[in-house]
């Protein structure tokens, strides 16, 4: 493997693989294991991160939990996976923390414990991890682990939209578009719920559909209310057969002209 000692291209390559995995990086065994894992060679990476976290680094740990979890480079393992994320959390490391949240919460290679996977998550949220944040907020949704709070759910929602979470966003609209936590806003809603679809979300194409058909938030418009159906029954989601059911009402109302528009809008696809 490159070492930090080369230079060139091969130093600008190892920076680059520093940068991606970690900001407190040094190229080096750990810089080796980041460029051998971008380049899919779990097994080398698998190998090169234990034995960074065998001596106690926190991102290797983490970085072996995401291995254990999504079979790279090793059979799939929670145990194991659980076992490497909650090494690595109770060093500070936020990806790890929001794992350790998640996995709690869902009973995943631990006895399920949502107390303790509310905890795990908040700690994460705090230093800014975007998922945490979104789940958090569906634990307040949810009153998963803590108190159900609709309030405090937006206020989570919206860090983690505003740092391009999708999930976040669709959540954070459909706050706004239920008046849920936050007063009734079908502006607002249709704002987010747009960010989210853009990114292909698909309840939140389903959603800016509706709010197209119904008027809510935009001039009521069945041409781009078909369009974004269209592209929700593209996607798997909790809302596809929604988005299809709408579809064929949508499209009963349309003219075949309007129904050929939409078509050829949703074949270009989502804009950006």
């Amino acid at each position: 493997m490159h070492r930090r000692h080369h230079h060139g291209v091969i130093c600008i390559a190892a920076a680059v693989a520093c940068v991606a995995f970690a900001a407190t990086a040094v190229c080096g065994p750990r810089e080796d294991a980041a460029a051998a894992y971008l380049r899919g060679d779990y097994a080398t990476a698998f190998n090169d991160f234990k034995a960074l976290a065998d001596h106690g680094d926190a991102h290797a740990q983490y970085m072996l939990g995401l291995m254990y979890h999504d079979g790279q480079g090793i059979s799939p393992d929670e145990n194991a996976a659980f076992a490497w994320f909650r090494r690595a959390a109770e060093q500070g490391n936020a990806d790890a923390e929001n794992y350790v949240g998640y996995m709690y919460t869902n009973g995943q290679g631990v006895a399920e414990d949502r107390v303790a996977g509310f905890t795990w998550l908040h700690k994460s949220a705090l230093q800014g991890n975007a998922t945490a944040q979104y789940r958090l907020g569906i634990a307040y949704v949810d009153g998963k682990g803590t108190t159900q709070d609709d309030t405090r759910a937006v206020t989570w929602f919206r860090k983690s939209a505003e740092q391009g979470n999708a999930d976040a966003q669709f959540w954070l609209a459909l706050s706004y578009d239920q008046a849920a936590g936050v007063p009734q806003d079908y502006a607002a809603a249709v704002l987010w719920y747009r960010k989210s679809a853009d990114q292909g979300n698909g309840m939140a194409q389903y959603a800016v559909g509706l709010m197209y058909y119904k008027g809510h938030g935009v001039q009521k418009d069945l041409v781009q209310a078909y369009r974004w159906f269209t592209l929700s029954t593209a996607r798997e989601s909790d809302l596809r057969a929604d988005a299809s059911a709408m579809l064929k009402k949508v499209s009963g109302e349309m003219t075949p002209a309007q129904i050929a528009t939409a078509q050829k809008s949703a074949l270009e696809g989502t804009p950006k």
